[in-house]
């Protein structure tokens, strides 16, 4: 991108940093940037942020390039992007098309987002307030389902493996912002102040995210992601939730590959040299275990079990990963790629301090979609203290505040 129109984003940023009014900037965007296809703009933002510019201000721009696609159909606006980004392989277009493959998913539930963002805003004009909520509450487990397939499969493989920090850090975070106004909705409804105003925010926001993902993620990645890439991402869509109706399609070509692109101890099966002998015996400190059964141990225990070495990359998680999904993609990949831009941040401190030797544990309380959980950073450690890697421990506390809420009521009834 030219410099002049690189001075011209920060200038936009620069002026909603101000308090300048966003429907102001969006005015001139649109005037100066009409003709730049949306892919050119996310790499120019990438480059702001590789200049030092803060990640929550580009965020900024976030919602004021989307307005080169109001007004235009769907499939005009990807077509548009898909222009700019087609090189040799398919674009976004062509991609939807096949039955099953991530990007259809991805924009089949897009459309059904637009659906029901536009069906609360008319019931927000009426009386039904139960029907209201009702439907927000939905529009928010789907909105938490769709951001949690990209948090995990899609913006960490573009930002490690391509090189596209921008787009992911920029979106993820625009995304969290949103779950988080539409958690604050949910938890309190009518009461929540200037209720009106947060809804409308929430869903302008929710449906400019809709406009980024067709225009600017999607064709991006039918760019840049190889066909292995998306076979991977098909394969592990299974582990997610679905609100499509008639559940995901299937898609022919990666099921054929399902055994060849399964995942054995972080590699793909076709690049394991050798079977791992389950059966092994390992010495351990006070005893002796095969493989097999240290592995049925670990799974056992009934918390969600994270390991991340000391080169701070993925190396092992528990199979049973309910309230943080952790794909078989994530094996192998650095920790710091894994969390939002927002959490960053407290990762990167916790193993610093780990590594330090400044603490050997952290502990949070806190409510994931209203359900208490109990989350534990360890540092794993050897006989001489050497730092090996952090342990992470989830454990549902469902179970807990139960039992302490039966007892304070006996109690309180003796």
């Amino acid at each position: 991108m030219k410099q002049e129109r690189k001075l011209l984003l920060k200038s936009y940023i620069d002026r909603l940093t101000q308090g300048e009014s966003l429907d102001s900037v969006r005015e001139d965007f649109v005037k100066n940037f009409k003709n730049v296809d949306a892919s050119e703009i996310a790499r120019a933002e990438q480059e702001l942020i590789e200049a030092g510019a803060p990640i929550k201000d580009v965020q900024r721009l976030c919602d004021v390039h989307s307005a080169l696609f109001h007004g235009k159909p769907t499939e005009e606006q990807m077509a548009s992007a898909d222009k700019q980004t087609k090189k040799d392989g398919q674009t976004a277009l062509e991609l939807r098309k096949i039955s099953g493959h991530p990007i259809q998913v991805f924009m089949d539930e897009n459309d059904i987002l637009e659906i029901k963002i536009k069906n609360i805003e008319e019931l927000a004009q009426g009386d039904d307030l139960d029907k209201l909520q009702e439907e927000i509450k939905l529009l928010r487990i789907n909105i938490v389902a769709h951001y949690s397939r990209k948090a995990d499969l899609i913006y960490p493989l573009l930002d490690r493996t391509y090189n596209y920090s921008g787009p992911s850090n920029v979106m993820w975070g625009v995304d969290g912002e949103i779950r988080n106004d539409m958690g604050s909705i949910v938890g309190l409804g009518e009461k929540l102040p200037n209720f009106e105003e947060v809804l409308n925010r929430a869903l302008t926001r929710a449906k400019e995210m809709i406009y980024k993902e067709n225009n600017i993620l999607l064709p991006l990645c039918a760019e840049k992601f190889s066909e292995e890439d998306w076979m991977r991402i098909y394969l592990e869509l299974s582990e997610y939730e679905s609100f499509i109706e008639e559940g995901d399609q299937v898609w022919e070509e990666a099921e054929r590959k399902r055994e060849e692109l399964k995942v054995i101890g972080g590699k793909l099966a076709r690049d394991c040299e050798e079977e791992v002998d389950m059966k092994q015996d390992i010495i351990l400190g006070s005893g002796h275990m095969t493989v097999e059964q240290i592995l049925g141990v670990l799974n056992a225990i009934p918390m969600e079990l994270t390991f991340i070495d000391d080169k701070d990359t993925n190396r092992f998680f528990s199979d049973h990963t309910p309230r943080f999904k952790r794909p078989d993609m994530a094996i192998g990949r650095d920790v710091h790629a894994c969390h939002p831009p927002r959490s960053k941040p407290l990762a990167s401190k916790i193993i610093e301090d780990f590594k330090a030797g400044r603490k050997d544990k952290y502990e949070f309380f806190r409510y994931l979609n209203d359900e208490p959980i109990y989350i534990r950073y360890i540092a794993v450690r050897n006989e001489d203290g050497e730092y090996l890697g952090t342990l992470e421990a989830v454990e549902d506390l469902d179970y807990a505040e139960e039992h302490f809420n039966n007892r304070k009521r006996r109690d309180t009834n003796l």
